[in-house]
């Protein structure tokens, strides 16, 4: 891997961006707004739990778990709550004995088991204590590394996918860094070290990205997957007369998250590489730099990455690269206020990746809603 430094473009982008602070104005009106649309959210997915404790219970044990950690972190709700009590018995339902909660044809192993890991962290219960150290476990195990003979060298080094036996991709170890962080594994454990490594080769930048499908380029934003010649949901995009893969939204913010999750600073050359793609690229009304026929596409999922990332980040405002400051917080609200349907759900009318199905997309909506404001959920 490539040695690197802190430009004085990144510290450029440091300096504007903690500038911003000051000028960020007082929000009771929007706390109080975020509190509301999560109430009448709540209210949606207590009324469609399906009989069996579940939401979408065809599909497994998944959305139920992005649903109750949902509900469980609402202080109306809770995790005593029967609605979340029933739902967790669900989930328990998919347990295995080698500390996972899959599917039984465990094509989704990882997805599923991150996001009941995340599930029984913010339950806070001690009954749960042995379930989190055997999901930690789980998802480690599953992480490609040299116990699947994969040197450091390998493209697959560090990542996680969907299975022991499917390519890795940045979705499912942001989401396997996110559980593991929500369930208190420190950022000093060698698992983040690894998924760094991974998640560097998804960035699209050929100064620190060692693999070719990187090379000269300077977009700072990440792509699906470096596996073979790297995947991308948005394309390929021309640069310089050459054709690269085009960085997106939901991935951008994922790796960002993804890279502070793992222990890099702020001024990190990456980070802030990262940084001066979602300022270029600023926008809620849809999925960043996607083409525009595919632009709608995982709107709900870039919404809870976005809110998360820019949590982790810490700043409350975000200078765009056209110099306009954003209060990411009020736009946030404001942006998912006019979506919300007269029942209290979310859903997005481009169903790609179960988009369509309310559940998952007021799910998302609501735990984008609960990163943004930690202190009021």
């Amino acid at each position: 891997m490539r040695n690197f430094r802190l430009t004085a473009v990144s510290a450029v982008l440091v300096t504007g961006v903690i500038c911003c602070v000051a000028q960020v104005p007082d929000r009771p009106k929007t706390v109080d707004q975020a509190a509301e649309m999560r109430r009448r959210a709540a209210k949606f997915l207590i009324s469609v739990q399906e009989k069996d404790g579940g939401w979408v219970s065809q599909s497994g044990p998944g959305i139920s778990c992005l649903v109750l950690r949902a509900l469980a972190q609402e202080p109306e709700i809770g995790a005593r709550h029967i609605a979340v009590r029933r739902g967790v018995e669900f989930v328990l339902k998919y347990q295995h004995e080698d500390g996972g909660i899959y599917s039984s044809e465990g094509l989704l192993k990882n997805y599923e088991s991150s996001v009941a890991l995340s599930l029984f962290s913010v339950l806070k219960d001690d009954q749960y204590a042995d379930a989190i150290g055997k999901l930690q476990a789980f998802l480690k195990g599953l992480q490609w590394d040299e116990s699947e003979e994969k040197s450091i060298d390998d493209p697959w080094y560090g990542g996680a996918g969907y299975g022991r036996h499917g390519r890795p991709d940045l979705s499912n170890t942001q989401m396997m860094l996110e559980a593991l962080r929500d369930s208190g594994l420190p950022p000093t454990d060698p698992t983040y070290k690894k998924a760094l490594i991974f998640i560097q080769r998804c960035q699209m930048l050929g100064e620190t990205n060692d693999l070719a499908l990187a090379k000269g380029a300077t977009q700072g934003g990440f792509i699906y997957t470096p596996h073979g010649t790297g995947e991308s949901k948005a394309g390929t995009m021309e640069v310089d007369g050459r054709k690269e893969l085009r960085c997106y939204g939901s991935m951008t913010y994922a790796g960002f998250k993804s890279m502070l999750y793992a222990g890099l600073s702020k001024d990190d050359p990456r980070v802030q590489a990262a940084l001066g793609w979602i300022r270029s690229h600023w926008t809620l009304e849809y999925n960043p730099n996607m083409p525009e026929r595919q632009s709608q596409e995982g709107l709900y999922y870039y919404y809870h990455v976005f809110a998360r990332a820019l949590d982790a980040y810490g700043a409350p405002v975000i200078e765009a690269s056209d110099g306009k400051k954003h209060d990411w917080r009020a736009e946030l609200v404001e942006t998912l206020k006019s979506k919300q349907r007269p029942d209290g759900s979310w859903v997005n009318e481009e169903d790609r990746w179960m988009e369509g199905m309310p559940p998952l997309t007021t799910a998302y909506s609501m735990l984008a809603l609960q990163a943004a404001f930690p202190e009021n959920p």
